[in-house]
């Protein structure tokens, strides 16, 4: 495979670190980092770059654009993940950006047009690429579905998301339909499919961390699984690298790709409309859907405690 040479943008979250040693032992270099400190403090991307032994902290999204093949974009703040990205779209630098990919629709139409103009764009959550999914999503045909549940903990989007991805990621795409059909110390959000298939996915904070884990019932065979953590980042890059090399199709259609947060949002329309089922074609454009910027001061308190108001 093509060695890349790869810029991080935005060094919110834990990602980008773990992604580092993973990247290289690829093959790949990782040569520049810039981050905006909505979340970090100034000169956090100086820092992290001398840790990581990583040449370049640039001061702008073109100057890192002039430099790399692909970058992962790992804001916290979904909302700026489109402004982020544009740079190196229009630079026809390769883009992934991490999960939650956008948090209402007219930012993820702009990502699907961006691919559908030719653009080298994926992202979103590692766990559509960790082998239990992959198992089994290939073993059982589209008929021999009975139903499928997926769930984990800490909150309903950032964390949330990955549920929803296991479950596309055992269906497939073709999501019609969301309806919130309860809360039982989490919510319960029942997907239907076009086809007429069903799972439930079961999102929202718990009194400790609970694994991802999912439930799959098919015509001849049941089955449990819990993700081994430990391969979940070296699982995504060994699927997502090649293709932001240029050296293979995407995994899968940006257009599929965003169905798994449109499907999130008509869930959180469906629980503001006291479980209305909500078609994700009926999501509307102008609808707020989640807020990143409220998520990326709650993150910044997590993670910097002392930031917070009323301490020094």
């Amino acid at each position: 495979m093509k060695s890349l040479t790869i810029g991080l943008v935005d060094l919110d979250t834990s990602h980008p670190g773990s992604f580092v040693p993973i990247l290289r032992d690829m093959g790949h270099r990782v040569t520049a980092v810039y981050d905006t400190g909505e979340v970090n403090p100034p000169g956090y991307a100086a820092r992290f770059a001398q840790e990581h032994s990583i040449e370049t902290a640039c001061e702008s999204l073109d100057q890192m654009a002039e430099q790399v093949d692909a970058v992962f974009i790992s804001s916290c703040n979904w909302d700026v993940h489109v402004d982020r990205a544009r740079p190196f779209i229009e630079a026809g630098v390769a883009v992934f950006i991490d999960k939650p990919m956008a948090g209402n629709r007219r930012d993820l139409m702009q990502l699907v047009e961006w691919e559908k103009q030719g653009a080298t764009i994926t992202g979103g959550s590692s766990l559509r690429y960790v082998p239990e999914v992959r198992e089994w999503a290939g073993k059982i045909a589209a008929e021999d579905w009975v139903y499928a549940m997926a769930g984990c903990a800490v909150d309903e989007f950032n964390y949330g998301i990955h549920a929803y991805t296991m479950l596309q990621g055992l269906l497939g795409a073709g999501i019609h339909e969301v309806r919130h059909i309860g809360t039982t110390g989490q919510h319960q959000i029942e997907l239907t499919w076009r086809d007429g298939r069903r799972g439930l996915l079961n999102v929202g904070k718990t009194k400790r961390y609970l694994p991802f884990y999912a439930n799959v019932v098919a015509q001849q065979e049941v089955g449990y699984f819990q993700v081994d953590s430990s391969r979940i980042y070296s699982s995504m890059l060994e699927a997502v690298c090649p293709y932001l090399a240029g050296e293979a199709p995407a995994p899968m259609a940006m257009e599929q790709l965003a169905e798994v947060e449109l499907s999130a949002i008509a869930a959180k329309i469906s629980i503001e409309k006291e479980g209305k089922p909500v078609k994700l074609e009926e999501v509307p454009m102008e609808y707020a859907g989640y807020d990143g910027k409220s998520f990326a001061s709650y993150y910044k308190e997590m993670k910097y405690p002392s930031l917070k108001a009323g301490k020094s």
